[in-house]
């Protein structure tokens, strides 16, 4: 879930075809802003549950990774639902 699903359901907004089309648009812009190709962002999903997996028992299923923009600043958010902790030997 995005920040922007967090804030409409916290206020109640609907998900009308308008705030659908912000969002994709947001999404669109924070591609082009960062320049990474759709390959590029797979494999950095894949190394950060790689190492993210080694702290944490990860459902991969239902993993996102995404880049959201909001006015000049970019940012990487990354869902990645936890099973449960591991026991991290040192």
């Amino acid at each position: 879930m995005s920040i922007i699903e967090l804030l409409n359901r916290i206020t109640g907004a609907r998900n009308t075809s308008a705030n659908s089309a912000c969002s994709r648009l947001r999404m669109v812009l924070a591609h082009d802003r960062s320049d990474l190709s759709p390959a590029i962002l797979d494999q950095m999903r894949l190394e950060i549950m790689e190492v993210v997996s080694k702290y944490l028992e990860l459902d991969h299923s239902g993993s996102e990774l995404s880049l959201e923009t909001e006015e000049r600043s970019t940012a990487l958010v990354a869902n990645l639902p936890i099973r449960r902790v591991r026991k991290v030997v040192r």
